[in-house]
């Protein structure tokens, strides 16, 4: 061994010292690839789509209780409501029962907190609810004609699918006639008796109406479970032709 030769215990230290920095360099990668994977969820949580669930009946057999949603934030802001969208929108004042919170542990707390900044959790969904889209501003929703259709502008809709229970020949239990004020929307459950909508909130401080502001998005695809995997049609043979001045 000549003079220059290292001896075998700086080998081992100088191959320990690079398996530490091996180490230390895949955590600091693995760190790296979690925070921009944080980052880039929460954005798209913020400004593109995000996920609820459906906690009532009042949209079956579209949503079943329980069912996960994914929402499109893009919708009013860059892209225009259309009838039929299936809505998500902040409680306008007086639809939901006032919330209990529950005492939560802090530790679950913040974990539930965390999965829903990057959208994988839903914690606040029963502070918001989900209905179709049948009037827009300007619109004169009219129920029921003859033959027990709901119509607007004088338009009567097929609506297939709308729930009804057996026997019913109305898609409303209740008859109204309304016209939707401008900044607004008239919306309706699917499961039409058995849905606390735009009909049962008229004595509201929103007077049953939604203000398009509160609107977070329009519901595009149900996620889980895998059954019920599906795209979210808004059916606009249904309102093809009820057009007004106003859209």
């Amino acid at each position: 061994m000549t003079e220059t030769d290292p001896s075998p215990r700086a080998v081992r230290a100088a191959q320990d010292r690079s398996k530490t920095r091996g180490v230390r360099l895949f955590i600091r990668d693995i760190l790296i690839i979690f925070v921009a994977a944080v980052v880039i969820s929460v954005g798209i949580k913020t400004f593109l789509v995000r996920s609820f669930y459906i906690p009532s009946g009042s949209m079956m057999d579209t949503l079943q209780i329980n069912d996960r949603i994914i929402v499109n934030q893009l919708v009013p802001e860059l892209v225009a409501l259309e009838r039929g969208d299936v809505a998500v929108f902040r409680d306008p004042g007086g639809w939901l029962p006032a919330q209990v919170v529950p005492e939560v542990n802090p530790v679950v707390g913040a974990v539930d907190w965390f999965l829903t900044a990057i959208g994988l959790s839903a914690s606040d969904s029963n502070d918001h609810l989900i209905k179709r889209i049948i009037g827009l501003p300007g619109d004169t929703v009219t129920c029921c004609n003859a033959v027990g259709q709901m119509e607007v502008n004088g338009v009567p809709l097929d609506e297939s699918y709308v729930r009804l229970p057996d026997g019913a020949t109305k898609v409303s239990g209740d008859d109204f006639s309304v016209t939707v004020p401008e900044g607004a929307l008239w919306v309706m459950g699917d499961n039409r008796y058995r849905s606390k909508d735009s009909r049962y909130n008229q004595d509201s401080p929103s007077n049953g109406f939604v203000p398009i502001e509160n609107v977070v998005g329009r519901a595009i695809l149900v996620t889980w479970p895998s059954e019920h995997w599906s795209w979210l049609d808004n059916y606009p043979d249904t309102f093809r032709g009820v057009g007004n001045d106003a859209d």
